[in-house]
């Protein structure tokens, strides 16, 4: 693209993840003259999915929460008419947790699930009282959360260290962090909106749902750019001035989104700023969340022995999350022993997956199969026998392959560790020393999961429509 008036945009968003497409629908359905540069050849970012011997896998988000009744989820499906492109069903039960010794279920109606965990642990009084925090928390709460662990949320209400971790471990899975490191705001948020409000899927896959917000943000007059690899942040005069794409060359705009990873956007695309230097040296000793190791498996025939297709199957070897987590952060080691698998609603794939740690490229490329073939055996032993019997199809993703299509540094599941030392860092969503540039996305610090990059992306265009409107950037 040349310099012309014709190539000269409102905003640019790097990225089509999820928030980057919300964002992107906001802003110009408003009015605003909107680019989004996607790298990939889909849009979605880890909300995508792909085919592989007639099978479609989603390639990591298996479903999503709070689109319940004045959820985010739900508020920009329909300001934005998703709700016309796409069917969006709940699958219950939600989430299947399979404990050392018990068998808990979280179903879509509440009640039923606090009875259940009740009759699991009689002697614990609070359960309803945690259900109700959980779900409708008070401001005061929400801000005493920021200070807090989740460990300090389960301590105060709870004593059994069995309860604890069946009611974390599906935080961990969704977060990353055991409960004792996880920040209490970003640990209560993932048990509302993946738990307690979640089990949400689109017919046909996760692709479905952002194809329709890509599409809905073309019907506004959006220009989406897929295969399109953005290299720098053009900058004047301390102010963003557009973006530089690998093979277009320069666009030009007032404002630029990144919906990608914030190293990369501070230290690699504003190469030619001088990045305060404070911020730099911040950036370089924050800790990235685990990232995981996935595999897909096309099915001959739904059998008994499935669990439920649609429903989501924790299985933890033992309660000490702590090990879980350490064991997981370890480079010498994948731990394959803790997991969760969804069948499809079609029955017909099975998606399981691992969290774990980065690691260098060969010994994957070294390991690959042999960690696919055991993570079947142990899904096999554990929870699904006669798994191998009904395979037809088999492939796995690592960390790498998770960078290689999303450019999160180390293949990152979560963006950033959601610990407190690392919550509501301001520098990540709108640095001071930049005017025009944004973060929307998980990599801000200020939100998890594809429900709170939702929120993220509609609160960012909020913020930038309300600007305009006022005449000032």
């Amino acid at each position: 693209m040349s310099n012309t008036e014709g190539d000269r945009y409102d905003a640019v968003i790097i990225g089509a993840g999820i928030s980057g497409l919300v964002c992107g629908c906001y802003l110009a359905k408003a009015g605003m003259k909107v680019l989004i540069a996607e790298q990939h050849h889909q849009p979605g970012g880890y909300c995508t999915s792909f085919k592989r011997k007639g099978f479609t896998f989603d390639a990591a988000a298996h479903s999503f929460g709070s689109y319940r009744e004045g959820g985010v989820f739900r508020k920009a499906i329909r300001d934005l008419g998703i709700d016309q492109r796409v069917v969006i069903k709940r699958y219950d039960p939600i989430d299947i947790i399979i404990a050392p010794d018990m068998r808990i279920t979280f179903w879509t109606d509440q009640e039923r699930t606090i009875k259940e965990v009740e009759e699991a642990f009689p002697n614990e009084h609070r359960i309803r009282e945690f259900f109700s925090f959980m779900k409708t928390p008070r401001p005061t709460d929400i801000a005493a959360l920021r200070r807090k662990t989740f460990q300090d949320v389960l301590d105060h209400y709870f004593s059994d260290k069995r309860l604890k971790a069946i009611l974390a471990f599906p935080v961990l899975g969704n977060g990353g962090l055991p409960p004792s490191l996880m920040s209490a705001f970003t640990g209560s948020k993932i048990f509302t909106e993946f738990i307690i409000d979640g089990g949400y899927y689109p017919d046909g896959g996760m692709q479905e749902l952002s194809n329709a917000f890509a599409q809905q943000f073309k019907n506004f007059g959006g220009t989406l750019l897929l295969s399109s690899l953005v290299t720098r942040i053009l900058v004047d005069d301390r102010r963003v001035s557009g973006v530089e794409l690998k093979s277009q060359g320069s666009v030009y705009s007032r404002y630029v989104i990144s919906n990608g990873d914030a190293r990369q956007t501070f230290l690699k695309l504003l190469r030619e700023v001088s990045v305060d230097q404070r911020l730099a040296d911040k950036l370089r000793t924050m800790t990235p969340s685990l990232s995981m190791f996935i595999i897909y498996l096309g099915i001959d025939d739904y059998f008994d022995a499935l669990p439920q297709p649609g429903s989501t199957l924790w299985y933890m070897p033992h309660y000490d999350l702590e090990e879980l987590y350490r064991v997981a952060k370890m480079n010498s080691a994948v731990d394959l022993t803790k997991y969760l698998c969804r069948v499809s609603p079609n029955g017909n794939t099975l998606l399981a997956m691992s969290n774990t740690s980065y690691k260098d490229e060969r010994y994957w490329i070294a390991n690959k199969t042999r960690l696919l073939d055991d993570f079947i055996e142990t899904i096999e032993k554990t929870a699904i026998p006669e798994l191998s019997r009904h395979i037809v199809f088999k492939e796995a993703a690592t960390p790498h392959t998770l960078q290689r299509y999303t450019l999160n540094d180390e293949g990152a599941a979560y963006g950033w560790e959601s610990t407190r030392e690392q919550f509501l860092d301001p520098e990540l969503r709108k640095p001071s020393f930049l005017s025009g540039l944004y973060l929307t996305g998980h990599w801000t610090t200020f939100a998890q999961g594809l429900a709170g990059g939702v929120y993220l992306g509609y609160n960012l265009s909020d913020m930038i429509i309300r600007r305009e409107r006022h005449g000032s950037a």
